[in-house]
């Protein structure tokens, strides 16, 4: 657990300078009925035993204790229900993907399991489709209608060569299409302009300050592919913009660690998966990087990132939880206090 204002948390040791405090008002109340009457505090004694005379100033001060904390705005990791409304899958096409080292092929195979995704995806997302070969197209805008995605993924087509910094800038442009995202020289030598193609630039507009990598909620981007960047802007260079907006990126590196794949024709494609650039991406953005090597393994990591998609681990400030607990303690102490001596907890 952490604290948003950990500096609050001074106010604490006045706990026990209270506790101090009310221990001498004790001994002087003692000091004040010594000389009363036997009966009289017989009778006090028998209806107050010493457990019932220091429960409720107890829970008095874990109620200030719990109030003090709340104070300090604590923050705690936990498994909450995801608040991802937009996924953008983006999808190598490149010519390696008709390697058969995965059946019947690795785009045949691909396919399947993101329509598969797609099927069963957290309730109320949205997804959209990124193709990458030479370049990168948006073929499906972000949305929640399973049969215009399904079509897209069955139009794919392969493609030469593999711009996979261009299939992140396309994703992260997908995920932000009222805005002007300012993707600098280091990727396209401009800014490119909303909707315009990508590579033509327009003056910058004034750029935002970075957020917290990982820390937008609202969308992912989920990457796929089976070997490395051969043509387009460098993959880390766009991760970095997608670290700045928040945005987490997921890499997925399919097929054979082999260089030389079997295509099922009369030759092979030499290939090879850059699994540390991948690492990289995932890295930076605060995404997570995984490797299949079946069509069964691709299955099983959609599988995992939608449930991650669903239920999701996150830093998430409880100073409600605490707040809450301060008023049913304090709440107890005050009911036990009346009910057994009619008073309050702080003057027992």
């Amino acid at each position: 657990m952490s604290f948003l204002w950990p500096q609050l948390l001074w106010l604490l040791l006045a706990l026990p300078a209270g506790g101090l405090a009310w221990a001498w008002l004790m001994r002087r109340r003692k000091a004040a009925v010594r000389y009363a009457s036997l009966a009289l505090m017989r009778e006090a004694l028998g209806r107050r035993p010493g457990w019932r005379r220091y429960l409720p100033p107890l829970l008095f001060a874990a109620a200030l204790a719990a109030a003090l904390v709340a104070l300090a705005r604590p923050t705690a990791t936990l498994t909450l229900p995801s608040q991802q409304q937009t996924i953008v899958l983006a999808i190598d096409v490149s010519l390696s993907m008709r390697a058969r080292d995965v059946q019947p092929n690795r785009i045949v195979a691909a396919k399947a399991a993101a329509s598969t995704f797609v099927e069963r995806r957290p309730p109320a997302a949205r997804i959209g489709l990124v193709a990458f070969g030479g370049s990168a197209q948006l073929v499906q805008r972000p949305t929640d209608r399973v049969a215009d995605l399904l079509e897209a993924i069955e139009r794919l087509q392969l493609q030469r060569h593999t711009a996979t910094g261009s299939a992140l800038a396309v994703a992260l442009a997908a995920l932000f299409p009222d805005q002007d995202l300012d993707l600098p020289g280091v990727v396209f030598g401009g800014s490119p302009a909303r909707g315009a193609p990508l590579g033509e630039a327009r003056p910058a507009g004034p750029k935002p300050p970075p957020a917290t990598p990982g820390s937008y909620r609202s969308g992912v981007i989920v990457l796929l592919t089976d070997g490395r960047r051969t043509t387009g802007p460098d993959p880390i260079a766009v991760a970095r913009l997608a670290a700045d907006r928040g945005v987490r990126v997921f890499t997925v590196g399919f097929g054979s660690r082999d260089p030389m794949a079997d295509t099922g024709e009369r030759w092979s494609i030499q290939m090879l998966l850059d699994e540390d650039t991948l690492e990289q991406v995932a890295e930076i953005t605060r995404g997570e990087y995984f490797h299949a090597s079946t069509a069964a393994d691709l299955v099983k990591v959609y599988e995992a990132l939608s449930l991650r998609f669903v239920l999701e681990r996150g830093r998430t400030e409880v100073t409600a939880l605490f707040a809450a607990l301060a008023a049913l303690l304090l709440a107890i102490a005050g009911t036990l206090s009346i009910a057994w001596s009619g008073r309050h907890a702080a003057l027992p």
